[in-house]
């Protein structure tokens, strides 16, 4: 069976569009809410979804995911929580990629076999782990592509030639390329650096090439979409979603990607 990920990615690739990838915390602003949200922003015009796994230490995470991964956490949402939403979303008929971001040790702490079987079931198509690196993946690809679920690899402007080899060794879906040096946040640019990163990947990988950390307005994402396959919008979304009053929430979500797409 064909990873969801490589269909639609594959169909951008064919019609010359750019991936627009939303992130949603899973939790956040509560656990209801963080469904609808996921809906929302895929109807407004995001091709994939990202879903946050609440975590008590996201290391590579910025102000704001740690804030909603703390809300998500107060409202008692786990990673069954995430794998619960995948199977509702899939029952209620989205058929778009879904992807996990989250930390190793809930994965491990549900033990990673059995994990990788009821995401599956669920639904789900990959997962970025931040905290595994390239050098120990190994051993969890394997459980992950027997159940069909791609492990997608993380690189940054620190990482070596070394580490983008071996990360792009076995890596299928994506490559999940981080635009900075540090936490995830919105920013006012993109860094200048990520095209010379992005041209380094290719040299390892025909696989696309998906840009994140900082991603906040229209001109990213099309900047982004000159050297890249696609955008990742978090922090800047998760702001706005924070700010407006909670019935406003899914509203404000679907404005906000429909105006990274040009279409509000």
């Amino acid at each position: 069976m064909t990873n969801r990920i490589d269909e639609k990615l594959g169909d951008l690739k064919k019609a010359g569009a750019t991936a627009l990838v939303p992130f949603v915390t899973v939790g956040f602003p509560d656990v209801a809410t963080s469904e609808q949200l996921a809906k929302a922003v895929l109807e407004a015009g995001g091709d994939m979804l990202e879903l946050g796994v609440p975590f008590s230490d996201p290391v590579a995470d910025g102000p704001t995911v740690q804030m909603t991964s703390f809300r998500a956490l107060e409202q008692g949402a786990n990673l069954n929580t995430a794998i619960s939403m995948v199977s509702s979303l899939r029952r209620d008929g989205v058929d778009s990629p879904l992807i996990f971001m989250g930390y190793l040790n809930p994965f491990l702490h549900h033990g990673f076999e059995q994990f990788a079987k009821d995401a599956s079931e669920a639904g789900l198509d990959g997962i970025i782990i931040p905290d595994l690196p390239p050098e120990e993946a190994e051993l969890y690809i394997d459980i992950l592509e027997k159940q069909g679920i791609y492990l997608i690899p993380l690189l940054a402007p620190t990482s070596t030639a070394e580490r983008i080899a071996q990360a792009c060794k076995r890596a299928k879906g994506f490559i999940y390329c981080v635009s900075i040096t540090g936490v995830t946040g919105a920013r006012q640019t993109i860094s200048g650096g990520v095209s010379e990163l992005v041209s380094a990947i290719r040299m390892h990988t025909d696989l696309p090439i998906l840009v994140g950390f900082g991603v906040s307005t229209r001109e990213h994402v099309e900047a982004i979409g000159q050297f890249a396959d696609g955008a990742v919008v978090a922090s800047a979304m998760l702001n706005a979603i924070d700010e407006a009053p909670l019935e406003q929430a899914v509203q404000v979500a679907k404005d906000f990607i429909k105006s990274l797409r040009g279409t509000d």
